[in-house]
């Protein structure tokens, strides 16, 4: 009796600890300070999105003078779009432009967290997108964390094609596998059901993982894909881990056939 008294101890202090230090243990920000210069070699804007009092996203615009469209780029859990926008030459060297922002509390972006906020975030920024460019000539793109924000703008909208770079199939499902003994649904409070959303995507889905993925097995992506293999393509990276994509020509290769049909 006392060592299931202490195991349920045990689960209870760690089930405590993780509701309050996920936000820590989940996202990885850099912070900019609000007055930092971005540098590229390529023509670039930087954006601001005042979505509400106190909340604004900040974003980079990469763009050509005559783009064919535009690649909305939903970045990962950690640093901010300073890294991040090194990418932007993947879609940008094929006549698109390009447009990265930072969640709340990443870069300057500024405002508190919560999933449902952040989702909200990406939509006001979709939104103004949308008026400067046709949807049919929008992508919305999510690199892992990003992938769960991106399939539900996809859903709610209408963009030409949703990428999903190293996805999972669910939030949940991740953090399950490494905290399996915790009540993982009471405790966590991202949940991102790319499951649920994919399913509303009524544009072609296209998904890359690497089939050595340590943090996010390529079984999610084979599971996604299950859910509607007719509009949902998945590409598989042989070699390819978690944050390696694109030192692979056949990453490169994807891309080049995607922005080009």
């Amino acid at each position: 009796m006392n060592a299931v008294i202490l195991i349920a101890g045990v689960v209870l202090l760690l089930s405590i600890l993780a509701y309050l230090l996920q936000e820590k243990l989940i996202f990885k920000p850099e912070k900019l300070h609000q007055d930092f210069k971005f540098q590229y070699d390529i023509p670039f804007r930087e954006l601001f999105f005042d979505v509400e009092p106190g909340v604004r996203i900040n974003g980079l615009h990469f763009h050509r003078e005559n783009p064919l469209g535009l690649v909305l780029y939903l970045h990962g859990n950690s640093r901010s779009i300073k890294g991040w926008a090194k990418y932007a030459r993947d879609f940008y060297r094929y006549n698109y432009d390009v447009v990265l922002v930072d969640y709340r509390g990443f870069g300057k972006s500024t405002g508190k967290r919560s999933e449902k906020e952040m989702l909200k975030d990406i939509q006001y920024v979709y939104d103004t997108l949308a008026v400067q460019y046709p949807e049919h000539h929008i992508i919305v793109y999510g690199r892992s964390i990003g992938s769960g924000f991106a399939a539900r703008i996809a859903s709610d909208n209408r963009p030409r094609y949703l990428i999903l770079d190293a996805p999972y199939y669910s939030f949940k499902k991740v953090v399950e596998r490494f905290l399996p003994i915790l009540p993982v649904s009471l405790v966590l409070r991202y949940h991102l059901r790319t499951d649920r959303w994919i399913r509303h995507v009524n544009c072609h889905t296209y998904i890359i993982h690497g089939t050595r993925d340590w943090l996010i097995p390529i079984r999610h992506s084979e599971k996604l894909q299950r859910i509607s293999p007719g509009k949902i393509t998945l590409i598989r990276i042989h070699g390819g881990g978690h944050n390696n994509l694109p030192q692979f020509p056949e990453y490169h290769n994807f891309i080049r056939d995607i922005l080009k049909y």
